[in-house]
């Protein structure tokens, strides 16, 4: 890690068809090898996918399962003497954002449907209805902060 200074964010543009910016981070996340418009056009299909079966405003979905799946709590490993612990601390809001965009991604891409437009949409689908994979590991995260949080006094 570089000790001269903390790398300054750059500042993402929104992206062209909703002028949402939190949707553009997510297309830039879903991007394999630098394609990106491959990447718009499975988020954009996924989108248009969630207009047709919910008849709802794709972007509000899209927001409802962010929040859904975004932790509060997660388990960080602390070595205490000769034992290693795992201690339970709040989730920064940058971070939180990205790990419920690798967990929709990661539950999407494991879903069993024929294209990734298809498991994006019924994911995002699932994840505003709090339910599917995603929110089952943002579960999973916070039973196991809440397991171990007799240790919370080891924070650090």
């Amino acid at each position: 890690m570089s000790r001269r200074r903390r790398a300054e964010k750059r500042e993402i543009l929104p992206d062209p068809k909703f002028a949402d910016r939190v949707l553009s981070k997510f297309m830039n996340n879903v991007m394999k090898h630098g394609k990106k418009s491959v990447a718009e056009r499975i988020v954009y299909g996924a989108l248009d996918d969630i207009q047709k079966k919910s008849g709802d405003d794709p972007v509000k979905v899209f927001h409802t399962a962010i929040e859904n799946v975004r932790p509060q709590l997660e388990v960080r490993s602390r070595r205490v003497g000769g034992a290693t612990y795992q201690v339970p601390i709040e989730v920064r809001p940058d971070r939180a954002q990205a790990l419920a965009f690798r967990w929709l991604i990661s539950a999407a891409r494991g879903r069993s449907e024929n294209t990734m437009v298809e498991r994006l949409s019924r994911e995002l689908l699932d994840a505003a209805a709090s339910r599917g994979g995603s929110v089952k590991k943002r579960e999973d995260t916070h039973r196991m902060a809440e397991a171990n949080r007799a240790f919370s006094h080891y924070r650090w």
